[in-house]
């Protein structure tokens, strides 16, 4: 190697470790807390009762790990892992899992092989919950007949915690 090349290769070396450690080394997350988290659990699971559908309702941490899982007396044994996978699922993808399936099953979606993910549920009534532009949880709600109707009470959901929210 040319005594050029080295003093090359050095250079853009160490450039990139001197930018890399003008990054921070951490940074601050807004996390929805486990009693906003029941809070919003229980306004879902309130509106879906007003309709006469016996649901879950799980909410999640930023990263989908559950903080809440509330179950009615009467839903489904399938409604825990369904409610869980779509507040995993809104959370990783930071949107309404209704629109990821929207998108998803198009045919010819390159992001098709995703349905196949572990945990993955691309089915309405997963919703991200947001706080000043930051992903602070989502909410997932499994039992009522349909997603549409899963979001319906997801949606009520979020809106029993707005002033929460403002952390």
């Amino acid at each position: 190697m040319s005594f050029f090349r080295f003093v090359l290769l050095s250079t853009l070396l160490f450039s990139g470790a001197a930018a890399a450690s003008d990054a921070p080394a951490t940074w601050l997350q807004k996390v929805i807390t486990p009693e906003t988290a029941l809070k919003a659990a229980l306004a879902a699971k309130t509106e879906c009762r007003k309709h006469g559908w016996q649901v879950t309702v799980t909410v999640t941490d930023p990263a989908g790990l559950p903080l809440v899982t509330l179950r009615d007396r009467y839903a489904g044994w399938h409604t825990i892992e369904t409610a869980d996978g779509k507040a995993r699922t809104a959370a990783s993808w930071r949107t309404a899992t209704g629109d990821v399936a929207a998108r998803v099953n198009k045919p010819g979606a390159p992001e098709r092989a995703i349905v196949n993910l572990p945990g993955v549920v691309m089915v309405g009534g997963g919703l991200p919950i947001w706080s000043s532009g930051q992903l602070a949880g989502a909410i997932g709600v499994s039992g009522a007949p349909g997603g549409e109707n899963d979001e319906i009470c997801a949606k009520a959901g979020l809106a029993a915690i707005p002033e929460d929210l403002e952390f």
